[in-house]
């Protein structure tokens, strides 16, 4: 089952400095078809204005991924941690038993992010914070996994989820094929292009919901950037 989100039909927010996309309900906007899928809580296409961003304030028990997709975002916590995380690279913050956090764009340019939220598989935990570089040429027509908390997944930003966030570049007219099995559900975003996921149309930006399919195939439509995260 294939269930295709329109990028239009999604919730959203204009702050002036905060452009939002809500493809799960959040703050103001709440649908009760669109509350989650599995552990998958939340994901939010943020555009944030040049020298803007969110103030410190708090989270607990939540798995909090980052992709940047365009400029860069920089990141300042309770726990003393500075950094500062490019387009097509990845932070992850575990919130445990609690943190404040801060997320700027202190670049010229507007900062495009998926900002991803997934229920870490028990509650508490010291809160942790990361960023990694994934070079795209590393998922240049394969999957490669960007966070995860399956022990399998060496190299990847650690999280405290039995899930997966994965990254995929692909050229038009290429195709690409992942093993999800039946018993696993995913959503998918291409944050660049189109695509064909097990035959359906799936437009930049829209989401696709993934459930009872063993294979999830993609083929690019156009030259394509994909993120998906795969969750019980």
């Amino acid at each position: 089952m294939i269930e295709r989100r329109p990028f239009d039909t999604l919730g959203g927010a204009d702050h002036g400095w905060l452009k939002a996309k809500h493809h799960f309900s959040f703050a103001e906007y709440h649908d009760e078809e669109r509350i989650h899928v599995g552990a998958l809580r939340v994901w939010n296409d943020d555009v944030i204005a040049p020298n803007t961003g969110f103030p410190p304030h708090p989270h607990a028990n939540m798995e909090i991924i980052t992709y940047v997709r365009e400029g860069a975002i920089t990141h300042q916590d309770s726990l003393g941690n500075k950094g500062r995380t490019v387009a097509g690279d990845v932070q992850v913050m575990s919130a445990g038993t609690g943190i404040r956090h801060a997320e700027y764009n202190l670049e010229p340019v507007p900062t495009k992010i998926f900002q991803i939220w997934i229920f870490p598989d028990k509650n508490g935990g010291e809160p942790t914070w990361g960023t990694q570089p994934f070079p795209k040429g590393d998922r240049s027509g394969q999957f490669a996994v960007l966070a995860s908390g399956l022990p399998e997944d060496e190299g990847a930003l650690r999280i405290r989820a039995r899930s997966r966030v994965l990254g995929v570049t692909l050229k038009k007219g290429e195709t690409v094929s992942y093993p999800l099995g039946t018993d696993r559900l995913a959503y998918l975003v291409p944050a660049v292009g189109d695509v064909e996921v097990n035959g359906q149309r799936i437009e930049a930006r829209d989401g696709a919901v993934i459930a009872e399919e063993a294979i999830v195939t993609l083929t690019a439509l156009s030259d394509a950037e994909v993120v998906m995260v795969d969750v019980s």
